[in-house]
């Protein structure tokens, strides 16, 4: 009984990570659009740091595939279900990967809004110290919520894995 009260507490504060996740999306967004008004328009925040820059994304990463909107909403509706189904039916191998799941599938649900709402998803950080890839990105929390969860994700997997070997190893 203790068992299953444990598991419903943690899928419990699963959905209440993601309902905050989705929260500090969208205020943020609304921030970003008040703030910087028109697309395009740029705040330094930090010098040559991190600028707030507002941008209209109708693709995916630096708007590769733009205009293929229906490509991420049912990608994004494929996972984000499916993340809901392994945490409902409790597949999910630890509480740790529970929340950041729901992590992930929030920051999912903050970019559908955008899609389904605007036809597409409102970009603002623009970090200028690094360039991540050959080209600048923009991104907004949803996909900080989506692009943390996952390398911690597989993180935790790695970990649960090399543990799972050494305590078999100990046999």
């Amino acid at each position: 009984m203790a068992d299953k009260k444990q598991r419903l507490k943690w899928k419990l504060i699963a959905l209440a990570a993601a309902a905050v996740a989705v929260g500090l999306d969208r205020l943020s967004k609304i921030l970003a659009v008040n703030g910087l008004v028109t697309v395009g328009n740029s705040v330094t925040v930090i010098p040559g740091v991190l600028d707030f820059t507002y941008v209209r994304n109708s693709g995916a990463t630096a708007g590769m595939l733009a205009d293929r909107r229906w490509v991420f909403m049912v990608a994004s509706t494929v996972v984000i279900i499916g993340i809901v189904l392994a945490i409902a039916l409790g597949k999910v191998s630890s509480r740790l990967n529970t929340v950041v799941l729901a992590l992930i599938a929030a920051g999912g649900v903050g970019n559908m809004i955008d899609r389904i709402a605007e036809g597409s998803v409102v970009d603002f950080i623009d970090v200028t110290l690094v360039d991540f890839f050959p080209f600048n990105t923009v991104f907004n929390v949803a996909d900080m919520f989506v692009s943390i969860g996952c390398v911690v994700l597989i993180i935790s997997v790695v970990v649960s894995e090399i543990k799972a070997k050494r305590s078999g190893r100990d046999e």
